[in-house]
This record gives structure tokens, C-alpha cells and sequence, in this order.
């Protein structure tokens, strides 16, 4: 998940700083990236992502019913992505249904919204090196293109960029950068926490 070098007091630069150790913390639990990488570790990631996904979705649903002009600004419709977790699932042959649910706190307002979104659209960024990398491994190689990486295709930087407009525009305006930074921390620390059941066993690779 590649991070925006945004300009110095810039809230994409403060988000940038503010959450590279709980960014960190998600790509080392995950290593989504790892040469050992299975089928059966791959299902157990997209699951927990999967589960997460819809939990995270459903409060900025929440926020975007009672906001709806700030949503359409940020083009929420067109950025979920729990559907696409869900039938990567079923091309894998697994049961898309959550065993459970992550505690994610509900989104009060757009300074919210958007931290939220920072963790989850920042996580497109790198979808197609990893994207590239599943389809290296021999247990995967072959297998159906998965969607939840790259959910945009071809149009991955511009959705980026636009997320960035409307994130500097909203905190030049009405907006509370430390409250958006918050919502970001706080959406990486509960997906960190998350995600350490499905992480690459310790001691598998040196």
C-alpha cells in the first residue's frame, strides 16, 4: 500500500506520518506479498478482509445517509468493496460468510468518513503488485483474477487523486485534520488486530 508524499502540512502527508506504524503493522501481518503464500492462507486473508470490509462499509453507509452530499463528493457508491471480497471468495471455492465481526466505532461525521476511507482506499494502491505476485505462485497461478486488490483497474491513481482532492478541500474547509487522523489510526489498529489470525506462521521464512 504505497503512501502519498503529500507537501508539508499537508493533512495527506500528517495521515501519511501519523499511521506508518499501524501501516506497517498491517502489511507485516498480512504479507500478502510472501513467496510461501498459499490457497488456504490467501482464503483465510481475504476472509478476515472480507468481514472487515463489511463492518467498515456499513458505518460509512450510516454516515452517508446522513450526509449525503459529502458522500457523492468522495464517490462512496462507487468505492465499496465487500462484494468483491465476497466473490473472490466464492472463485476460490470458499464460503464467503463471516465467522465473525470486527468492533469498529460508528462514523460520526465527514472528518471520520474520511480517515475510515484513507485505510481503505490507501489499500488499493498496491493491488497490482500484488495482483502480479499471486499470479507467480504455483498454487495460485492459473486460478481465477481476484477484484478486491485492484478494484479500479486502470483508474487506481485517478480514484487516488480524487480522494485526495476532496480530503484537502473538506479540512481547508470545514474539517478537523487531527479528527480525520484519528479515524485513520484507529481503522488501521482494529484491521491490524483483525487480521493477526490469517498472518503468515512465525518461522516459515527466514
Amino acid at each position: 500500500m504505497p503512501r502519498d508524499a503529500g507537501g508539508a502540512g499537508d493533512v495527506l502527508r500528517d495521515l501519511r506520518t501519523a499511521t506508518a506504524e499501524e501501516h506497517d503493522r498491517v502489511e507485516s501481518t498480512l504479507d500478502l506479498m510472501d513467496p510461501q503464500l498459499d490457497r488456504d492462507r490467501l482464503v483465510g486473508v481475504l476472509g478476515r478482509l472480507h468481514a472487515f470490509w463489511l463492518v467498515a462499509e456499513a458505518g460509512l453507509d450510516a454516515w452517508a445517509r446522513r450526509r449525503p452530499e459529502d458522500a457523492a463528493a468522495l464517490d462512496w457508491d462507487r468505492r465499496r468493496r465487500a462484494a468483491l471480497y465476497a466473490a473472490d471468495l466464492r472463485a476460490l471455492g470458499a464460503d464467503p460468510e463471516p465467522a465473525g465481526q470486527p468492533l469498529l466505532p460508528d462514523v460520526h461525521d465527514t472528518d471520520e468518513a474520511i480517515g475510515r476511507l484513507y485505510v481503505l482506499e490507501g489499500s488499493t494502491l498496491g493491488g497490482t503488485f500484488i495482483d502480479r505476485h499471486l499470479a507467480t505462485l504455483p498454487g495460485l497461478a492459473g486460478g481465477p483474477r481476484l477484484r478486491c486488490f485492484s478494484p479500479y483497474g486502470a483508474d487506481t491513481g485517478a480514484m487516488w487523486h480524487a480522494f485526495r482532492r476532496v480530503t484537502r478541500e473538506h479540512v481547508a474547509g470545514p474539517g478537523d485534520a487531527g479528527r480525520v487522523v484519528a479515524a485513520a489510526r484507529t481503522t488501521f489498529a482494529v484491521l491490524a488486530d483483525w487480521c493477526h489470525p490469517a498472518a503468515r506462521p512465525q518461522g516459515v521464512r527466514a
